[in-house]
């Protein structure tokens, strides 16, 4: 089962550690913003200017040159009820869409489920990155994660098929002992044959692969790349995942920071301007996200973990413009010394799970959230 040009395809950004949403999109027209900001603010002469309130980080020109198109959606305030402060706890309350208690499915995990229902297609869903993210992992759903796609494989080397069967046999066998035989052997056995089946498809990806774009350099740059290799090759995928990391800036933010959105920015820049070039960009939704942001006052050099974020959702269906207020500064409305969110995120994944990829919401997210125009 292939999915035509005009399937929708959600791509998803993880920027690990807790972005700083303070400057990323900078209220420099706020005096308060500078009052707490003394070391690690951002100029309002270096701010690209949105309006006389709102501007984005310096280092977000090619993100900035996208909005100015109507091509990006900025997500203000962006959390849920009763943040929580740990990487860890946080990530998988929105990786499960699960805040009150410890969830076992990922929401994509549902997403690709829903999408194809019959596992007919072992590449409905693709993480690039090492690992397989929570919000991905459903029993019995398959899905590949590849850390470098020429070289994706499981048993590569082996061709024949039933050698290839033999050798998962003998791996299945390695293990029972610890684990026995039954249904856990088996999801092993299937998760082992989905693998193979899943890596004889990636590796023709590249091969079919033509492009003028000079991708950035970087890790997501990379990643990125590949996501377009195997998105334009055609083979179904509707979910990819990726994830760029070194947001957890409570040190040396004033030089860091920048660098992030520098390398993220021109690479969704370069991602987007491929599709453009191949004629795949209409189908295309990205959503860039992270578990929570920064606290208002900065520590000296740095930020620590605080509450409400920002969002992006990128893309020719995209609606452009700002979606939900930008919280308030005052100290008599922080939470702790934190922002206030005002957006649900899974508001904003029900939006993009009924009203771009055609699914029912309520499933995925567990009820009933208010949804944003966006899309």
């Amino acid at each position: 089962m292939t999915a035509t040009k005009k399937d929708p395809i959600l791509v998803v950004i993880q920027l690990t550690g807790g972005n700083d949403y303070l400057n990323t999109l900078i209220p420099h027209g706020d005096s308060l913003y500078y009052d707490n900001r003394p070391n690690v603010g951002i100029s309002p002469d270096d701010v690209l200017r949105i309006d006389d309130h709102l501007g984005f980080n310096p280092a977000m020109a090619p993100i900035k040159t996208l909005y100015d198109q109507g091509n990006v959606a900025v997500i203000n305030g962006i959390g849920y009820p009763n943040p929580n402060r740990s990487h860890f706890r946080s990530m998988d309350i929105w990786h499960t869409a699960e805040p009150d208690k410890v969830g076992n499915d990922g929401w994509l995990g549902r997403v690709i489920r829903d999408l194809d229902p019959n596992s007919e297609n072992v590449l409905t869903g693709v993480n690039f990155g090492r690992g397989l993210p929570r919000a991905l992992a459903m029993t019995g759903v398959p899905v590949a994660s590849v850390a470098v796609l020429e070289t994706y494989g499981v048993l590569t080397g082996i061709t024949e098929p039933a050698e290839r069967d033999q050798a998962l046999d003998v791996f299945a066998r390695m293990y029972a002992p610890a684990l026995g035989t039954g249904p856990v052997m088996d999801y092993l056995g299937q998760t082992g044959l989905d693998a193979l089946m899943g890596a004889d498809i990636l590796k023709k990806a590249p091969e079919t692969y033509r492009s003028s774009i000079e991708y950035d350099a970087s890790p997501i740059g990379q990643n990125l790349q590949g996501i377009a290799k195997v998105l334009l090759a055609d083979i179904g995928t509707r979910v990819f995942y990726t994830q760029h990391g070194g947001y957890d800036t409570h040190a040396n933010e004033g030089p860091a920071h920048p660098k992030l959105w520098s390398e993220l920015s021109q690479s969704i820049s370069d991602f987007y301007a491929d599709l453009m070039e191949h004629d795949s960009s209409d189908n295309v939704l990205m959503f860039v996200f992270s578990e929570f942001g920064r606290r208002v006052r900065d520590n000296g050099s740095g930020t620590d973990h605080g509450s409400g974020g920002l969002a992006l959702a990128i893309g020719d269906a995209v609606q452009g413009g700002m979606y939900g207020e930008y919280p308030s500064l005052k100290e008599s409305d922080l939470l702790e010394g934190d922002l206030n969110f005002g957006v649900d995120f899974r508001g904003v994944y029900g939006t993009m799970v009924e009203r771009w990829l055609g699914l029912d919401a309520k499933v995925v997210v567990g009820g009933t959230f208010e949804q944003l125009a966006f899309v």
